[in-house]
């Protein structure tokens, strides 16, 4: 890269200072006519005069080929193949429409014809470039085409791979296709695992342990594409949406507020979370629940329980269990954001709560 970013500043020099010494003259002459300057042509190519405009050639070229072309080299690699399709289209169209309109221009001389030309061509290939992306869905090489035939790879974020679970999927054959970990994801990741926090630290080595299991399944990609990503200005949430929708690709993640905004840009999207609650088991009201009391409730007499799940059940009159599995009766389900919460009653209680209530009665 540095030889390429060599070789265009001195070419840029070279061509910037023949440009300038050659042409730029001819236009002054002409601009020292109109303002009526004495013996223009004598001023124009005057040797002080054609050095300063040869020196400034060879500051603007390196400056343009030297800066420029590497710019615009990295935002190419950064466009989206039907991007560059429709460009190369659209300068094509506008050199093939631009000849003929030559000849007539070569009349008002060379420079006008020049100018007249360029600007020509850059307008018709703009409008070639606008008119291709108004029906960007009906060209099979466009960016969207990947809304109507995406590919297999799966894309996956940070929090899906600290999560783990997504191994045990993959495993399972829920999830086929390929796996691909950008590499400022990996980047990411390491940076957990070597943080100071030991929470974070364990969470950052959990993560690369289930990526050397994903890799070793011969499922895993890493770093292959990340050429299609944004530069590294932007934030990693970010250029993992931009990235997927370039490969045309599907983004695995936990994170819910990344998930509404890969949706907004028509990104798939497949959420480990929302899986999990999907395959939550039906529980309805009346059933009886086999579950272990696992600690006190925040109410008298109540017990607290855990599905395997992760789904908390509050028990009444589960205290007195603390510790032992019991056959409890789900008497109602919440729905919440976060997910179910489940009320039960634990053996007996019914009756007991009966009896307590005949004593405050007393006798009639």
């Amino acid at each position: 890269m540095r030889f390429l970013r060599v070789s265009l500043f001195i070419i840029g020099a070279v061509v910037g200072g023949f440009v300038c010494f050659t042409y730029l003259p001819m236009l002054l002459q002409q601009i020292y006519g109109w303002s009526r300057i004495p013996e223009p042509e004598r001023a124009a190519y005057d040797p002080i005069t054609r050095a300063a405009l040869a020196a400034l050639g060879l500051a603007l070229g390196a400056a343009v080929f030297g800066n420029g072309f590497e710019r615009a080299i990295a935002g190419w690699d950064h466009l989206h193949p039907g991007d560059r399709v429709n460009i190369f289209i659209g300068t094509f169209f506008g050199v093939i429409v631009t000849v003929p309109f030559g000849v007539l221009f070569s009349q008002q001389g060379a420079i006008p014809a020049a100018l007249l030309s360029a600007g020509m061509m850059l307008l018709v290939a703009c409008v070639a470039v606008y008119a291709l992306r108004s029906i960007d869905d009906m060209l099979p090489w466009s960016r969207n085409a990947g809304r109507g035939r995406r590919s297999d790879l799966k894309v996956l974020d940070t929090s899906v791979i600290i999560d783990a679970r997504i191994v045990d999927i993959v495993q399972a054959g829920f999830l086929d296709g390929r796996m691909y970990v950008p590499k400022f994801v990996l980047e990411e990741l390491q940076r957990i695992a070597d943080s100071g926090d030991s929470l974070k630290r364990q969470r950052g080595k959990r993560g690369l342990d289930a990526l050397k299991q994903l890799q070793s399944s011969d499922q895993m990609e890493v770093a292959n594409h990340d050429r299609l990503a944004p530069p590294q200005g932007e934030d990693v949430d970010a250029r993992l949406v931009r990235l997927a929708r370039s490969l045309g690709g599907v983004l695995v993640t936990n994170d819910h507020n990344l998930n509404r905004v890969a949706a907004l840009q028509d990104v798939k999207v497949l959420n480990i979370n929302e899986l999990a609650l999907a395959l939550r088991p039906t529980i309805l009201p009346g059933e009886n629940l086999s579950i272990l009391v696992y600690k006190e409730g925040s109410q008298m007499g109540q017990g607290v329980g855990y599905l395997d799940d992760g789904t908390m059940v509050v028990i009444e009159g589960g205290r007195k269990f603390l510790g032992t599995e019991i056959e409890a009766v789900v008497t109602q389900v919440h729905q919440t954001e976060r997910g179910k919460m489940i009320f039960a009653e634990a053996p007996g209680w019914a009756d007991e709560q009966e009896t307590y209530r005949g004593r405050r009665r007393g006798p009639r």
